[in-house]
């Protein structure tokens, strides 16, 4: 491993990130009392336009008078290939106090993306004297932001989660598809007469995951459209967490569950993993850098996975 460590991302829960629109101020108070571990407000895709100036008027007189509890505290600004984005960030900030924790900056291509948003948001903090930080989650959902995906991971300390937007992806990509997230119809290999469907979001995902994982930043996966399909929603988060995703978006309030079930490690797990560090100790105790359980090899490699279990379990229940 380089001698420049691999940095801890944020020490919060984010299993489940549930969106609602800003437009829909009776939708604030279920989001607040749902089980998700972080709430978005979201003033871009889900807000047409004609309803942009009110939803960002409801979104500030939620985050001043809800009680959000525990919970992340976001705001999904409008893309800043629009008019909205500048007077998003400006009334938000300026309006509302410290319970607003992180801003969610959608279809980023560059780290330039990322400074433009925050040279604004400190220049208001610093107008403002605004004592906490607003944090930055952004989304890949284009071409360039693949390929600048590392960059933009680096861009800024602000920096705490990124996500994939899967649909917007899909279309910056050229794809032939109109499914948000999931297994494609087309996307499959033919063995005699047996179709094997492949992950086409594999890709992004993992690159993702790299990015953040090298900067200290939380991966995340994206929206899963057709919120009737459970088990399609809970293989598609059994992937992400197996790749490396701490957690997953939530369009309907159903699916806030299965996130949260996929993304809490099992009781089984966690004891498994507990059990590996004390094979481990022991085996450093006794001059060893190795040792067997249940009949497999462990070693150094295998404390800083179960070391990965034992802290996601830690974080979830306190």
């Amino acid at each position: 491993m380089s001698f420049r460590l691999q940095p801890t991302p944020p020490a919060r829960p984010n299993r489940c990130q549930l969106f609602g629109p800003g437009s829909n101020t009776k939708l604030f108070a279920k989001m607040a009392a749902s089980a998700a571990d972080v709430i978005n407000l979201d003033l871009e895709d889900s807000v047409s336009p004609s309803d942009k100036d009110s939803a960002r008027a409801n979104v500030i007189d939620a985050i001043n008078t809800v009680d959000w509890n525990s919970k992340t505290l976001s705001v999904r600004i409008n893309s800043l290939d629009t008019p909205y984005w500048y007077r998003d960030v400006v009334d938000v900030l300026e309006q509302v106090g410290d319970r607003l924790d992180q801003i969610m900056i959608p279809k980023v291509g560059n780290a330039a993306d990322i400074y433009a948003v925050d040279a604004l948001v400190t220049a208001i903090e610093a107008a403002k004297g605004r004592t906490k930080r607003i944090n930055f989650e952004v989304i890949i959902e284009s071409a360039a932001g693949l390929v600048n995906v590392n960059e933009i991971a680096a861009s800024s300390p602000r920096m705490v989660a990124m996500s994939l937007g899967a649909a917007d992806f899909a279309a910056s990509m050229g794809m032939q598809t109109t499914g948000i997230g999931g297994t494609q119809d087309n996307y499959y290999m033919l063995h005699g007469d047996t179709r094997h469907y492949s992950d086409p979001w594999h890709l992004a995902q993992t690159a993702i995951v790299a990015a953040c994982r090298t900067h200290g930043i939380l991966p995340v996966d994206g929206p899963f459209g057709d919120f009737s399909d459970d088990e399609g929603y809970r293989a598609q988060s059994r992937r992400s967490a197996t790749l490396g995703m701490v957690g997953k978006w939530a369009i309907h309030p159903k699916q806030i569950g299965i996130a949260n079930e996929v993304f809490t490690p099992s009781t089984e797990a966690v004891a498994e993993a507990r059990e590996i560090l004390a094979a481990m100790a022991q085996a450093t105790a006794n001059g060893e850098g190795a040792t067997v359980y249940k009949g497999r090899l462990v070693d150094i490699a295998s404390i800083k996975q179960a070391e990965v279990i034992v802290r996601q379990s830690e974080l979830i229940t306190g």
